[in-house]
């Protein structure tokens, strides 16, 4: 009765409308392009009726208004973000429940990318939608927060159930395969997926959403916690300190 229906939209972002066929509801997650958005849902014969937004960036809240204009739906953000989107019916902070007819949403605390930014689980349906904070092999750029702020986001999703399926915002995978290897090359699953990244892409398939099992073994930004990247990453003296480890892989992957 819950359905994904996952859309490229402007240059390397998905749109995702999540449908509830029993209640006849439909979100929006975020709302980077509201034409194809408004476009989409039209085509599935879905009628929009609320938009959940994970953080205040314009390629994820930039569409508000203008979907909101055309449907009447509500708009739910976080509250450490807020101030900064349109449009906002309700603001939600970490352990919150919203709903899409009769099935529950959790707001998790995802915030380090923006100090506000929040992601949606549906333990029911094992699924998650993580905005900017992970992607596939990756996470976020640390605009805003502190290492200390985004390690203990991942913390979050890294105690998810393991076959979750993690919705993130941008196909960014193949950058993020290449960085990955150079932090952890000895991983021989992180190969093993990098052979299926580029398979799928050359198919011209989405390489999201991702399990998290998976990206428990392979990410190197999930895997700041472990003894193999800390033996490589972590700066002199902080052996063993994941805080520090994460800042250190997030600070070479801006320059890489």
């Amino acid at each position: 009765m819950l359905e994904v229906h996952q859309f490229p939209c402007l240059s390397d972002n998905y749109g995702y409308l999540l449908h509830d066929s029993a209640y006849g509801e439909t979100v929006c997650i975020d709302t980077p392009d509201a034409d194809a958005y408004l476009h989409q849902a039209a085509h599935k014969g879905w009628q929009i009726t609320q938009i959940w937004n994970t953080h205040w960036h314009k390629d994820h809240a930039g569409g508000n208004l203008a979907i909101k204009a055309a449907t009447g739906c509500t708009i739910t953000a976080p509250e450490g973000d807020a101030g900064r989107i349109e449009g906002v019916d309700r603001m939600v902070r970490h352990g919150d429940i919203v709903t899409i007819g009769d099935r529950q949403a959790k707001v998790l605390d995802v915030g380090g990318h923006t100090l506000g930014h929040c992601a949606y689980f549906l333990a029911g349906a094992r699924m998650a939608f993580v905005g900017d904070s992970v992607f596939a092999l990756g996470c976020g750029r640390m605009f805003e927060g502190t290492p200390d702020q985004f390690w203990r986001s991942l913390e979050r999703i890294k105690a998810l159930p393991q076959d979750t399926m993690l919705y993130c915002a941008h196909e960014y995978t193949e950058a993020n395969l290449r960085f990955a290897l150079h932090a952890d090359p000895d991983n021989a699953e992180l190969i093993a997926y990098g052979e299926d990244i580029r398979r799928w892409r050359a198919q011209g398939l989405p390489t999201v959403p991702m399990k998290l099992q998976r990206e428990l073994a392979t990410n190197p930004f999930l895997r700041a916690d472990d003894a193999t990247i800390g033996a490589r990453w972590a700066p002199e003296g902080h052996r063993g300190d994941a805080v520090a480890t994460f800042a250190a892989l997030r600070a070479a992957k801006d320059t890489f």
